[in-house]
């Protein structure tokens, strides 16, 4: 093997994304040989040492780790959290590998999340050019009424304005109603931060649910609240296919 991108034998190695490797070299935090590292540098996953903030990187090729969850409401999508609240890592008993939730589900949404040890694949599917579609489940209400009106729907429909960023088109469309609400069915190519409940309160609907049911090709396919499994070796490489640039 020849000499390679700093960034992608961080990557490789599972520590981090390509995209915050490229942060922390900017910062000084890598050596190579005991040389600062700086953006452009390349090394010999054989022969060069490798350092983060003083401890030596493995180079050997791994096995990574790659899990689905059906995330519950009451937990961030972190590994820990200063202030004692549940992370969705404590729900992975019987997992030695440290994994990182892959993008974020906010603390009272629900449904599936992958999470992996595999900084490149990571980095693949949060880039901002993946268009991997996402598929949500959302419960919402009116202002005094459980009904979503043709205009919002339309709006939802239509290109809006997010955080003064113009956020891709969205496909909605509403299924079932009670007195409660109106369950819509929104698909996303993109994933801004609360994007959907923003989406809503500029609609004039309030959010009462929101759960993910798919992630491109991915299912929960019945996969009970608050447990995981692993993916499937053929779903990996779809995941992969799916985010090639």
């Amino acid at each position: 093997m020849g000499k390679i991108r700093l960034q992608k034998f961080v990557a490789d190695a599972g520590l981090m994304s390509r995209r915050a490797a490229e942060a922390e070299i900017e910062k000084g935090n890598f050596a190579i040989n005991g040389h600062m590292a700086t953006i452009g540098d390349k090394v010999d996953p054989k022969n060069d040492a490798v350092t983060y903030r003083g401890e030596r990187i493995r180079s050997e090729k791994r096995e990574y780790t790659y899990i689905m969850m059906n995330k519950p409401r009451g937990y961030l999508c972190s590994t820990s959290d200063d202030r004692g609240r549940k992370c969705v890592t404590d729900l992975l008993d019987g997992v030695d590998a440290r994994v990182y939730p892959v993008g974020r589900l906010d603390l009272i949404s629900e449904g599936i999340l992958l999470l992996t040890d595999d900084g490149e694949l990571k980095n693949r599917l949060t880039h901002p050019s993946t268009s991997l579609p996402k598929v949500y489940r959302v419960k919402v209400a009116g202002k005094g009424t459980p009904e979503v009106s043709d205009e919002q729907l339309l709006l939802l429909s239509s290109p809006m304005e997010i955080d003064g960023y113009k956020i891709r088109p969205v496909r909605v469309t509403a299924g079932e109603a009670d007195e409660s609400g109106t369950v819509l069915k929104m698909t996303l190519t993109e994933g801004r931060n609360r994007q959907i409940r923003k989406m809503c309160e500029q609609a004039g609907l309030t959010v009462k649910r929101l759960s993910r049911v798919s992630i491109g090709e991915l299912k929960l396919d019945g996969l009970p609240v608050g447990n995981w499994r692993y993916l499937e070796k053929e779903e990996v490489d779809y995941l992969y296919k799916a985010t090639k640039r």
